[in-house]
């Protein structure tokens, strides 16, 4: 856990802080009643940038995931920008005042893990299928249907992660409860395939060898130079026709064109897409890729929603909150990031 102090400052008049983050609106009482005496609190809406701007002229923390140029230059005063969430690649750090403190949270793992389960299940034990059957009036199974194909639980399967971090960890603990096999490839091939109780785990120049032998692959490597088009036509092949795909890393990590050819083909039988290609300006309403991925009944579509519970948030507008105590008090700060020179 990394640790900073903050610029000193005179607290006797408390600390301005901004939050632009709408995940955190339905916690706002107990956000502010969490804060310091003397802090004052605003909300303007994040899509209205002129007021975000405007509340950043007399701001000592900025709660979001966003800090643009503009919002950097007007928040002369920021001391910490906080994110809700682990990503920062939307804050521009170069543009914060000197000494700026950036910091980031957790917590989305025990959601995205929960998620991950409950969509290999949906997808291998055809549950959308016979969903969709049943309303149709059909009882598509094979103590109704003789011939129908007997679906596998998850006993015995082998669940690849391509990616190791938080969330492929807390994802396997689930999958290790059903007794299912777990094999690895991350970036750096440290996993210690013994102590995680792994099959085994290597680097992602072995991510053929893990493709040959899983039955589901759960994708959460972050998305870099190296890991866009990660999997592509040639590695969905190698997955075979039963196996699962379920992305909740990030959507360009696999072939946008390669997954839907091999979904809408039986390349490979079916994925869970909680990560995506396009996502809407504003609002509410936009579609996810430009093929027709909403056609094809072997998909789970989500809208990027696997982590987002009240539990995830809530635990990390503890954090947040934890360190703007630690701001106020002079003390150091946890899950620091960046420190801005």
């Amino acid at each position: 856990m990394t640790t900073y102090k903050g610029p000193s400052q005179n607290n006797t008049d408390g600390l301005n802080v901004v939050v632009a983050d709408l995940n955190l609106a339905p916690l706002r009482e107990q956000f502010e009643g969490d804060l310091p005496g003397r802090t004052t609190v605003s909300w303007p809406d994040p899509a209205d940038t002129d007021a975000v701007v405007a509340a950043l002229r007399d701001a000592d923390v900025l709660v979001s995931g966003v800090c643009s140029p503009e919002m950097a230059a007007a928040g002369k005063g920021l001391r910490l920008v906080h994110a809700a969430g682990a990503g920062i690649d939307k804050i521009d750090v170069a543009a914060l005042p000197p000494g700026t403190l950036v910091a980031n949270t957790f917590h989305h793992e025990d959601s995205i893990a929960e998620y991950v389960v409950a969509a290999t299940v949906l997808l291998r034990r055809g549950f959308l299928r016979q969903d969709a059957a049943l309303r149709r009036g059909t009882w598509d199974s094979p103590a109704h249907s003789p011939g129908t194909p007997w679906p596998d639980a998850l006993a015995d399967t082998t669940i690849g992660f391509v990616g190791f971090g938080h969330i492929g960890a807390r994802t396997w603990q689930r999958f290790r409860a059903f007794g299912a096999r777990g094999v690895a490839v991350t970036r750096r091939g440290d996993v210690d395939a013994v102590a995680e109780k792994l099959v085994w785990a290597g680097r992602v120049d072995d991510l053929d060898a893990l493709l040959d032998t899983a039955d589901v692959v759960v994708v959460s490597v972050p998305l870099s130079e190296r890991t866009t088009g990660l999997i592509g036509a040639p590695e969905l092949a190698r997955m075979g026709e039963s196996a699962v795909l379920v992305n909740v890393g990030r959507g360009p990590v696999v072939d946008e064109d390669a997954l839907y050819a091999a979904l809408r083909d039986g390349v490979i039988g079916g994925a869970a897409i909680d990560v995506w290609y396009d996502y809407p300006a504003s609002g509410n309403t936009g579609a996810p890729s430009r093929h027709a991925f909403h056609e094809l009944p072997n998909v789970l579509m989500t809208p990027h929603s696997s982590g987002l519970t009240r539990q995830t948030f809530a635990r990390r507008m503890s954090d947040i909150t934890a360190n703007i105590r630690r701001l106020a008090a002079g003390e150091g700060l946890h899950n620091v990031v960046e420190r801005v020179r």
